[in-house]
């Protein structure tokens, strides 16, 4: 497969895995969840979704429980919306770069103030 395809394949996941969690699951445990980026593999065998949730270290916990709970449910729903010969395997994992991102601006903000 071309990645070119499995990048395209991974944007509509991202896109239905968003409406999924948002309109389809009603797990308490689920918190504010965005999905910043999927990342499928050439095969198309395997897709990894990078979540970020707002809140605690406990939340993020329970939410990633919930979306592991709810891992079969989701893979139905994105094959039936995406119609691929067969449903990439998926698996959740917490996208650092927010939280690196923060910590730099928050560095630069502390050096700023420094040099005034």
């Amino acid at each position: 497969m071309s990645k070119v395809r499995a990048n395209r394949v991974g944007e509509q996941i991202k896109k239905e895995l968003t409406d999924i969690i948002q309109r389809d699951l009603k797990d308490p445990r689920i918190g504010f969840v965005t999905v910043t980026a999927v990342d499928v593999t050439g095969d198309l065998q395997q897709a990894t979704a990078f979540i970020t949730v707002y809140g605690d270290d406990e939340e993020r916990k329970k939410t990633l429980q919930a979306l592991e709970t709810a891992n079969g449910f989701i893979r139905s729903e994105i094959g039936k919306r995406i119609h691929l010969r067969k449903t990439p395997e998926m698996s959740f994992t917490f996208d650092e770069s927010f939280e690196h991102g923060s910590r730099i601006d928050e560095l630069l903000r502390k050096l700023n103030q420094e040099d005034k």
